[in-house]
This record gives C-alpha cells, structure tokens and sequence, in this order.
C-alpha cells in the first residue's frame, strides 16, 4: 500500500478534523512506530505532555507500536478501544484484550465517551 497507487486522499486527516489544524499539529510518520523518523517525542516533551491517547488502524501494527514506545518513554498510554481498528477482527480482539490485561499496569483502555467526560471534567 502505496500514496502513489492508493492517493493522499486515504491518509489524509480525516475532515471533521481539519477544522482543528490549526492550533492541532499533525506528525507524520513513515514507518509503523511514530517514535522512529518523526519528532513526536519532542514535540510531546515541548507541551510538557504527560498523556498519550492513542487512535488509528491497524491495532495489531501500527498501534501496537505507538503503545509500546508511549509505554518505554514513560507516558501515561490510554488506548481508546473505539477508535482503533484493524484488517482482522481476529486480531483487533486479541490486541485489545492483550492491552486491559497482559500490559494493564502499563495501558489503560477506555472508549470514546469516558475520554470525553474525563476531559469535561
């Protein structure tokens, strides 16, 4: 899966979210992991950021990779369950039930509507 045979349009933000850019950045990463080939970590240290809540496809891949470098920097790491996903459901499941139990003393999981109310708080 190439930009080139695919198009930009698949891995753009999507458009409910560009109205936040500005003042949100978007980083861009051009492997699995966004802590290898990108300033993220920097950027994250910059804000004084303590938190990284984590989204996107591929749980099984890229956000497993996300997780597990969130976790070894020391950021409290919260994966919200129903915004991830993956090609297999098979292993959605198995990456979901992995992050509350095997690593829940590292990752916290919680769905989109306990994000919201803990931010409104």
């Amino acid at each position: 899966m190439t930009i080139e045979q695919m198009g930009s349009q698949l891995v753009d933000l999507a458009p409910d979210l560009q109205k936040f850019i500005p003042p949100a950045k978007v980083v861009d990463k051009p492997v699995y992991s966004p802590w290898l080939g990108s300033d993220l970590r920097a950027r994250l240290e910059a804000r004084g950021c303590d938190t990284v809540l984590v989204t996107g496809g591929e749980t099984d891949m890229c956000v497993l990779s996300t997780v597990l470098g969130a976790a070894d920097y020391g950021y409290r790491t919260i994966v919200v369950e129903d915004a991830v996903c993956s090609a297999s459901n098979q292993s959605h499941d198995a990456m979901i039930d992995l992050f509350s139990n095997r690593y829940g003393q590292h990752i916290e999981t919680a769905n989109t509507a306990e994000i919201v109310s803990m931010l409104k708080r």
